[in-house]
C-alpha cells in the first residue's frame, strides 16, 4: 500500500511540476551555441575573438556553467568568405542544431546570414559588426550587435575635425562593403553641407585586394591634410606603412576595428604610426593606467589560466572575453526560459556592466533600442600604447539607411 501511495505521489509531482521551456540546442546539462569565425583569410587577425570567448565559456563550464548546463561553443572558419558564411551557419542550425548563433564574425559574413537566420526565428546575438542596421529590430528581429556602430563612430571623428582642424581637407580610405560605406555615411552626415567642400578624395578597397598602396598614393596627391582610415587589420597595417613611405603626415584617424597593436601597430611598424587617432570603448591592455585595475588585474588572471599562450597586448582577446561575458550574462537573464523568443526578449531588457569596459559604461537596450553600447572615447597611439584623451562622446545610430 506504501509503494502504491510513493507512486501517486510521483505521479502527480510530475503531473503538476511546470516543464522548463526550451528549444533546439538545449538540454537538461547543455547549451549549443554556434559561430562563424575568420581563422584564415584577409581578416584572420580576429580570429582571436573566437578562441577568447572559446576560453571564457571554458571558464563558465569549470565554475559551473549556465544554470547548471555547460555551454558547447562550436565556432567554424569561414576565412571572412561570405559563401563559405552561409555554408558553415547551415551546417550550424540544421545539423548540429544550435541553440542561437553568437559573434557572427564580420559584416560582410554576418549580413549575408541574417535572412536566413531571421527566416529560420534563430537568434543572431552580438553579431560582430557595426553595421547600423543590426539595430533595426522592425526589420530583423532576431537580429542584435554588439558594439558601438561604425556610424556613430564616423560622428565623432568628425565632431574631433571639426574642432582641431575646422578648414581640414578630407581624405577617406574604406572597405568597399556595409562597414565603410556607413562610416562614410556618419561622417557625411555629421558634416552636412560641408561635406562638398572638406572631402576632397574618397577611395575604397575590396577585402580579396592584395594591396591598397595605389589607393594611398591617390589619396595623398589631393592635397589632404586628413586621413580617415576605414579599414580592417591587414589594410589598416599596409596603410600605415605607405602613408610613412610617402612622407604624408595627415592628421590619422584610424577605425576602432583596428586600433590594435598587436594585429597592426607592430606589423606595420610602431614608430611609423605615432600619433595615429582611434576612439574605444574598452580597457586597452597595452595602456598602464590600467596596471592596478581590478578588472585588468581579472582579465590577466583569466588569460594567464585559460590563453596562457596567447599575446596579452592583443586588443581582440579583450574583446571576446567581453563579448563572452555578455552573452553568459544574458542567459542567465533568461533563467530556465531557454527558449528562442525568450532570449530576443531579454535582449531587449539588457542592462549590465561588463568587465573592461571604460569607466562609467554600461551595456543596455530596451524595446526601441537595439544599440547596446553608443559612447566612445578617442585614443592617441604614443608608439607603445593608445592612450585615451578628450570627454567620452556618444553618437545617435540611424537604423535606416
Amino acid at each position: 500500500m506504501g509503494r502504491l501511495i510513493n507512486l501517486a505521489a510521483a505521479l502527480a509531482l510530475v503531473t503538476t511540476t511546470p516543464a522548463v521551456a526550451a528549444d533546439p540546442g538545449v538540454t537538461a546539462t547543455e547549451i549549443t551555441i554556434g559561430q562563424n569565425m575568420a581563422y584564415s583569410g584577409p581578416a584572420s587577425a580576429y580570429g582571436a575573438f573566437g578562441k577568447s570567448e572559446a576560453a571564457y565559456f571554458r571558464m563558465t563550464n569549470d565554475n559551473g556553467g549556465v544554470h547548471g548546463r555547460k555551454i558547447k561553443f562550436i565556432s567554424l572558419d569561414d576565412g571572412y568568405s561570405p559563401p563559405k558564411t552561409i555554408e558553415q551557419i547551415r551546417r550550424l542550425v540544421e545539423e548540429d542544431n544550435v541553440f542561437l548563433i553568437f559573434a557572427s564574425q564580420g559584416t560582410a559574413p554576418s549580413v549575408v546570414i541574417r535572412k536566413y537566420l531571421n527566416d529560420h526565428k534563430v537568434p543572431q546575438v552580438f553579431a560582430t559588426s557595426g553595421i547600423a542596421s543590426f539595430g533595426d529590430h522592425a526589420r530583423y528581429p532576431w537580429t542584435i550587435a554588439w558594439q558601438p556602430t561604425f556610424e556613430i563612430e564616423g560622428q565623432v571623428f568628425t565632431k574631433y575635425i571639426l574642432k582641431e582642424k575646422p578648414e581640414a581637407k578630407i581624405a577617406i580610405l574604406y572597405q568597399n562593403d556595409d562597414l565603410g560605406k556607413d562610416y562614410v555615411r556618419g561622417i557625411q552626415r555629421e558634416l552636412g553641407d560641408r561635406a562638398k567642400t572638406m572631402i576632397v578624395g574618397i577611395q575604397s578597397y575590396e577585402i580579396t585586394d592584395a594591396t591598397i598602396d595605389s589607393q594611398i598614393v591617390a589619396l595623398h596627391a589631393t592635397g589632404a591634410d586628413t586621413f580617415v582610415d576605414i579599414s580592417t587589420p591587414k589594410f589598416a597595417a599596409q596603410a600605415i606603412r605607405k602613408v610613412y613611405d610617402l612622407d604624408w603626415h595627415p592628421l590619422h584617424m584610424l577605425s576602432y576595428a583596428s586600433a590594435a597593436v598587436a594585429a597592426v601597430m607592430k606589423p606595420a611598424g610602431v614608430e611609423k604610426a605615432v600619433g595615429i587617432i582611434s576612439s574605444t570603448y574598452f580597457k586597452d591592455p597595452t595602456d598602464p593606467r590600467w596596471a592596478n585595475d581590478a578588472d585588468y588585474l581579472q582579465w590577466i588572471a583569466f588569460m594567464d589560466k585559460y590563453l596562457p599562450e596567447a599575446d596579452k597586448t592583443d586588443i581582440f582577446y579583450t574583446i571576446g572575453y567581453m563579448m563572452a561575458n555578455s552573452l553568459v550574462q544574458l542567459l542567465n537573464q533568461c533563467g530556465d526560459d531557454l527558449t528562442r523568443e525568450n532570449v530576443m526578449r531579454q535582449v531587449a531588457h539588457i542592462d549590465f556592466r561588463v568587465p573592461m569596459l571604460l569607466p562609467g559604461m554600461h551595456i543596455t537596450t530596451s524595446p526601441t533600442d537595439y544599440y547596446p553600447i553608443k559612447t566612445l572615447q578617442l585614443e592617441r597611439f604614443d608608439g607603445t600604447s593608445f592612450v585615451l584623451f578628450g570627454d567620452p562622446i556618444t553618437g545617435v545610430p540611424n537604423p535606416i539607411n
